[in-house]
């Protein structure tokens, strides 16, 4: 197995609370194990360890109208070692930028598609509208990772969606992988579940891309039969307008909202909980789906997108309409009533989840790498295809 010198270019990273900061911080270790030189380039962050091997964070402002986003500003001078492979993860300002240095320095460049971003346009005034009317979106992500030599899509509906998109090069299912052993290892927390109530359980932001509020109207359905107790694990701007559903619906002894929690203490939650809901419509993977299922936990989920393909329906969890909290509710109900079945399930969603290790998951990866590196010395050329321009001192030139 050759070895690498290898940058992960993310413009998201712990202790940030989301799927890709997760992933990247799993392939970066995973990689260091089998041998490679690998580091992660990320922003600044104010909460983040003041010690963190193999991190560079690149000095960062923060940005106002999305929690726990940084703007970075990229210098060459900050690159810790003259890198093999560039790996983005991000189409923003780091993810640029370590596909410029690829670029210039005719090396690979594999880039994973993570993120659906015209469900996150939202978060930048005005920018919803006029994607809605010139599609700036799609012709943001067809100029970055035609440029990439191999990409990455987590699962199948990705790769169709980045199909869509016109990105032309070859693209390669890989799943993020779980570390299961870190999930079963963190500390108990102080239950945020009342004694004696059936405990549900949500992870992740509380934006509006993730439909929080279908998770918490399909509680309000389960509790006209089941004493049920639902935690939201998580921050995000809509926390306000749905603390206010809460009260509306009368459920405000019956929810706790928790507010985030570290990756290395999250395992806590799910093993103590009964049953994980989960209602984004948007996700490209549902990386906490399959957190929830390694621990035993079983999943009503929707099914879009990502998470089409992130629970095996009828052994591990159901899958139901878009929007739909009354089939939620439904499911959910289902699980709860028949502990027999519900423990069936548990089982199954260990199993199913255990295709899923980050150690075979860098795997795959590093065989990709290899794939880019036979293209980069066939064609060193091959990329022509027009990229923005971005402020010209973030981007001296390499080592």
């Amino acid at each position: 197995m050759r070895l690498y010198r290898i940058g992960l270019f993310t413009d998201t990273y712990l202790p940030a609370p989301n799927g890709v900061a997760t992933s990247v911080y799993l392939l970066n270790r995973e990689l260091r194990r089998m041998g490679h030189e690998a580091w992660v380039l990320a922003p600044e962050m104010p909460d983040a360890e003041p010690q963190e091997d193999w991190v560079v964070r690149i000095p960062s402002v923060p940005y106002p109208f999305f929690e726990n986003q940084r703007l970075a500003m990229p210098s060459s001078r900050l690159l810790p070692t003259e890198f093999e492979i560039f790996h983005t993860h991000t189409p923003l300002f780091i993810g640029i930028w370590g596909a410029r240095l690829a670029y210039r320095n005719r090396l690979p460049h594999v880039s994973t598609f993570h993120t659906h971003l015209e469900k996150y346009a939202h978060y930048i005034p005005g920018l919803a509208t006029l994607d809605k009317y010139m599609g700036i979106m799609q012709k943001v992500c067809q100029a970055f990772y035609n440029r990439a030599d191999v990409v990455i899509a987590p699962t199948e509906p990705v790769k169709k969606l980045a199909e869509s998109y016109a990105i032309e090069r070859e693209i390669k299912v890989i799943p993020t992988g779980i570390d299961t052993d870190i999930l079963q290892s963190a500390p108990n927390p102080v239950s945020p579940w009342p004694s004696g109530k059936r405990r549900l359980l949500y992870t992740g932001r509380l934006g509006k891309e993730k439909s929080v509020d279908v998770v918490i109207r399909a509680l309000a359905e389960i509790r006209k039969e089941s004493d049920a107790h639902l935690a939201l694990v998580g921050m995000g701007p809509e926390q306000e307008s749905l603390e206010h559903l809460v009260q509306q619906l009368g459920l405000t002894e019956h929810i706790t909202f928790v507010g985030p929690v570290s990756y290395d203490k999250i395992g806590g939650y799910y093993r103590m909980a009964e049953l994980f809901l989960f209602a984004s419509e948007t996700e490209t993977q549902g990386l906490v789906i399959w957190e929830a299922q390694a621990v035993g936990v079983p999943v009503v989920a929707v099914g879009a997108e990502g998470t089409l393909q992130g629970v095996e329906v009828g052994s591990s969890g159901y899958l139901v309409p878009p929007g739909d909290y009354r089939a939620m509710a439904e499911k959910a109900l289902e699980l709860l009533r028949d502990e027999s079945l519900r423990q069936r399930f548990s089982e199954g969603a260990r199993k199913f989840a255990d295709q899923r290790t980050a150690r075979r998951v860098a795997e795959q990866i590093v065989a990709v790498y290899d794939e880019a590196t036979r293209l980069v010395e066939v064609e060193p050329r091959r990329l022509k295809i027009p990229f923005p321009r971005l402020p010209q001192n973030s981007f001296s030139s390499s080592r």
